[in-house]
């Protein structure tokens, strides 16, 4: 695709970056390339652009490119109407947003017929525009010329207000007149919520909205899509629209020029078309407007959280026995070996009855024994707690680690078509505890199995933009899977489907190619996978691993692009490659300008010797043991003032969630997250960050927990501030730049 100049030089300009390094990146997105692929592999090309700024070029170019070809669609219908004139078109080519060119346009736009259709069809025009000029006249006698029999015009008055319509659809029409209430209702509108009479009862988790107003500049996401969905579910009479007096005083200010009878008509007419057509327009933009806002920020927010659940600390290779629990159904056990292959499965009973509890007993020492289990994962939700004081009373080896697992959406999983090809012949109980184990053993291998939405890290998710929300998510994930970089060997189809350049169908075609060839024994193999050509190997070899391949260089992130240097570099020392990755003091004898060309600057030098050292390394921290309290299991045993250890479920704009072991997770507001002030929850804690807690209140009927981080040593970093109150404003949050969801949302504020 050409690159529009314009485009190339508005883009570096909002990015803070050059032209040449924007010129290099669409090149390569327009050629193909991944986001990863780009910030990765090519940094000479784009001087470096980290995965953000990749992201945000290409975000921007998009929107650049749609608002293009809304242009020429206008320049086209207006040029069909022959009503395109220079300094038309000129306007339309110098519109910078879809607002303003939708509001040149609006004149233009083929309408319904309207009550200034109607009007004008009467003959009522020619007075409408003697009117609008507003110079002195008999307004009346004006009128009674227009009265017509066959036109359907009474009396002078119905001329009147025929010629009223025709005015406020020219008012309603006007670009300026459009821009400066739209600027009115998004500076200085409010949203007002009421509960709606006889609702009290049925909506009592909207009852903070039942009287509130706010400022809709200022309004958080959080409340915007909490009101909105209020309203969905008609609890809540909601409006955002500002002071109608200030607003008809502005509308007059730019149309009414004096203070005759033909200014008295234009003002009439100006009431008119506020009330009648601006207002609801206006009113219209700005719910999309803030609820756009509000989208974004809950977007970014789920972004941050699965981000950090995606990178959780995996426990490994180890052969693992989960545990489904239940209480009369039973807690489903399976064990799966260290690739988390199924090898065994089996119900035991240890919550009904003391004889089904010795037999559970048995079976589970016996499991443990006969297929050498390592670690027993648990899921977390109903009887987990008893389930886990059941397995620790039996006194297993102290090498076998018992750990807590969050299982949601495994049932989601157990009932998709990707667990059903996985396990035909098994039922739901089975796969879902399968995914407790496997998640365990590599949270990111596992959850790209899930729906996003599923796996309850978001806020609002289902109540957002779909397709911005499935654009955000899958960006995360690639960018998850590709950082940390896919063993091709024992890869999930749905796993390879999120590496850079390939896709549900080479996806499919390598996992069909493993099959019926055995592993891949070389990266230079994958050319063998069908479709799969030379550019997708280019996009997706570098993060592709083959563990214990002939050459050394197949199981790092070196691309094979670059193993002739490496090979250089290891002949110009006399050694081989892999001296060269395993001895740190022959790595420091490389004068890296000695390898510099073109093509391949310090940037790409600098990488390879950093993955030489520590060849494919997982970027994800060690896995650490974390337990609950013993004998915390249900809300009752809770107390104000307990202090207990917790994990971090989920974070929102207003705080974070924590799970302290009694099936219903506590919220730490944001108030209480850190002695320091927080804006952003997200500079304090992690999902699945282990803190101390205290609680502060326990609401049993409504199954609320109120718990403090104050005083925990994790939460004492530095941080901004802000909430809200209640028919006031609150303070804008800042946006963190510390993650990849984060510094795109940053960047995508520059181009608003």
């Amino acid at each position: 695709m050409e690159l529009n100049v314009d485009h190339l030089i508005k883009i570096a300009t909002e990015l803070s970056i050059t032209i040449k390094q924007v010129e290099a990146t669409a090149t390569l997105l327009d050629e193909g390339a991944t986001v990863p692929f780009i910030s990765r592999y090519r940094k000479e090309a784009t001087g470096s652009l980290d995965e953000v700024q990749v992201a945000a070029v290409r975000d921007r170019l998009e929107q650049l490119r749609e608002l293009d070809k809304r242009r020429e669609s206008i320049l086209k219908s207006i040029r069909d109407q022959e009503k395109l004139t220079p300094e038309l078109e000129a306007r339309i080519m110098a519109a910078e947003t879809m607002a303003v060119l939708e509001d040149i346009y609006l004149p233009y736009k083929p309408k319904r017929r309207t009550r200034a259709t109607i009007a004008r069809e009467k003959g009522l025009e020619p007075l409408a525009q003697r009117l609008f000029e507003q110079e002195s006249f008999d307004v009346t006698a004006e009128a009674a010329n227009y009265i017509s029999e066959e036109k359907e015009v009474k009396d002078a008055e119905e001329a009147l207000a025929g010629a009223r319509d025709i005015m406020a659809e020219w008012m309603n029409e006007n670009a300026e007149a459009r821009a400066t209430m739209r600027q009115l209702f998004e500076k200085k509108g409010t949203f007002k919520s009421r509960v709606m009479m006889g609702k009290e009862e049925e909506g009592q988790k909207f009852k903070d909205y039942f009287e509130w107003e706010e400022p809709i500049e200022k309004a958080p996401s959080h409340r915007i899509l909490a009101m909105r969905r209020g309203e969905t579910e008609m609890v809540l009479l909601l409006s955002a629209q500002p002071d109608e007096e200030e607003a008809l005083e502005r509308l007059e200010r730019m149309f009414v020029k004096g203070n005759n009878a033909a200014a008295q008509q234009v003002k009439l007419a100006a009431k008119d078309c506020y009330k009648r057509m601006l207002k609801l327009s206006m009113e219209t933009e700005v719910r999309l407007t803030s609820k756009k806002r509000a989208d974004e920020e809950a977007i970014r927010v789920f972004a941050d959280n699965l981000r950090q659940l995606l990178l959780s600390s995996p426990l490994g290779q180890k052969t693992v026995l989960a545990l489904d629990p239940g209480f009369r159904t039973g807690v489903k056990s399976v064990v799966l070996d260290k690739q988390g292959k199924l090898l065994h499965n089996e119900t035991i009973y240890p919550h009904t009855g003391q004889h089904k509890e010795s037999e559970a007993a048995q079976a589970v020492r016996y499991m443990v024994t006969r297929f050498e289990v390592e670690a027993i994962a648990i899921g977390n939700g109903t009887a987990s707690r008893e389930t886990e004081a059941f397995v620790k009373s039996l006194k297993l080896p102290a090498s076998v680690q018992v750990l807590m697992v969050n299982e949601s959406g495994a049932s989601i999983y157990s009932a998709s078509d990707v667990a059903r090809e996985e396990f035909p012949d098994q039922d739901v109980t089975v796969r879902g505890a399968v995914s407790i184990g496997r998640r365990l053993m590599d949270p990111l291998a596992e959850l790209v199995k899930i729906d996003p939405k599923s796996i309850g890290v978001g806020q609002y998710q289902h109540d957002v933009d779909q397709t911005a929300l499935k654009h955000s998510l899958d960006d995360v994930v690639m960018s998850c899977v590709n950082a940390v970089g896919v063993e091709v060997n024992t890869a999930s189809k749905q796993l390879l489907t999120y590496v850079s350049g390939l896709g549900p169908s080479l996806a499919q075609n390598i996992v069909e190619y493993r099959n019926q060839n055995g592993p891949f024994k070389t990266r230079t193999e994958l050319k063998k996978v069908a479709r799969l050509g030379d550019k997708a190997f280019e996009q997706a070899a570098g993060f592709l691993r083959i563990r214990d391949a002939k050459n050394p260089l197949d199981a790092s992130a070196v691309h094979p692009e670059s193993y002739p240097i490496v090979e250089q570099m290891a002949k110009d020392l006399g050694v081989t490659v892999q001296d060269l990755m395993q001895k740190d003091e022959l790595r420091k004898q490389i004068n890296l300008k000695n390898y510099v060309t073109d093509t391949v600057g310090l940037p790409t030098l600098q990488d390879i010797i950093s993955e030489l050292a520590k060849p494919g390394r997982d970027p994800r921290q060690t896995f650490e043991a974390f337990s609950f309290t013993e004998g915390i299991n249900e809300m009752k045993d809770l107390r104000e003032g307990m202090k207990l250890p917790g994990l971090v479920t989920n974070i929102t704009a207003f705080g974070a969630f924590v799970d302290i072991g009694v099936h219903q997770d506590g919220l730490v507001h944001v108030s209480h997250l850190s002695d320091r002030f927080v804006t952003n929850p997200h500079d304090v804690v992690k999902v699945g960050q282990k803190v101390d807690v205290t609680v502060l209140e326990v609401d049993v009927p409504r199954k609320r927990i109120s718990l403090s981080m104050k005083g925990d040593p994790a939460a004492a970093r530095p941080s901004g501030g802000g909430g809200g109150k209640k028919a006031g404003a609150t303070k804008r949050e800042e946006e963190p730049a510390n993650d990849f969801a984060a510094k795109l949302a940053m960047l995508k504020g520059k181009f608003k």
